[in-house]
């Protein structure tokens, strides 16, 4: 009789295996800001009034602390991610029935680590993005990333790249609450992704979960507040 053993991984296989579990993690906080116009908070069927004020103003939305993702034992953490935007002129900051959309710029993100070391990351963000509001207990905001908009390649112990939203734009939940300044916040919100890379890159993930807080300004008058009403 033949007798078989598990295969054992050597410590630099393993590192390698729990390195590209953090790549795919490090995605999901590069999708917490922004999405293309075209975005629809789930539950928009026969959706109710929604107005975002002041109409026409410029607004910037910041990362509030920080932006964390887990995935297994490994967590990615970004420090600053910014997008700006402008809601939409009268009478398109009003729907009588569903979303209100705007556009935003791809957001930039910075200072972002990984708990294992030996890994580096770099973000590339590109298309239109923007973002979608509907009135509601709770406010929602559905933000799109348009598709390959958003590519995350990493370095040193394990070379892959990520890429969201790989065929076309993809939609992800978020929820809104009005103050000084108001915040969105996305809260194990789902994207797909496509992995390619050599040994240690997660190619058989599908998707990423991140969780994140901005909060949201009007530049255009600072004493002034973005806020969603019906």
């Amino acid at each position: 009789m033949t007798m078989t053993h598990p295969t054992r991984r050597t410590p630099r296989q393993r590192a390698l295996r729990t390195a590209g579990t953090g790549i795919v993690a490090a995605l999901g906080l590069a999708l917490a800001v922004t999405s293309p116009a075209t975005a629809q908070p789930a539950g928009t069927q026969s959706a109710a009034s929604t107005t975002v004020s002041p109409a026409g103003h410029s607004f910037t939305a910041t990362l509030s602390g920080k932006a964390t993702f887990k995935a297994g034992s490994v967590t990615v953490t970004c420090t600053t991610s910014v997008s700006s935007g402008q809601v939409p002129a009268a009478p398109g900051n009003h729907n009588p029935a569903g979303p209100v959309s705007s556009s935003t710029t791809p957001a930039t993100y910075g200072s972002c680590k990984t708990s294992m070391p030996g890994v580096s990351a770099t973000v590339t963000t590109t298309g239109t993005w923007g973002v979608a509001m509907q009135y509601g207990a709770p406010v929602t905001a559905g933000l799109t990333i348009p598709a390959g908009g958003f590519v995350l390649k990493t370095s040193g112990l394990a070379s892959c790249t990520v890429t969201a939203a790989p065929t076309s734009a993809a939609t992800v939940n978020g929820s809104w609450a009005n103050g000084a300044p108001s915040t969105l916040t996305f809260t194990n919100a789902s994207v797909p992704v496509k992995v390619v890379g050599g040994f240690g890159c997660p190619t058989s993930s599908t998707s990423s979960i991140f969780n994140a807080a901005y909060t949201v300004s009007d530049t255009t008058d600072p004493a002034s507040q973005i806020t969603v009403t019906g």
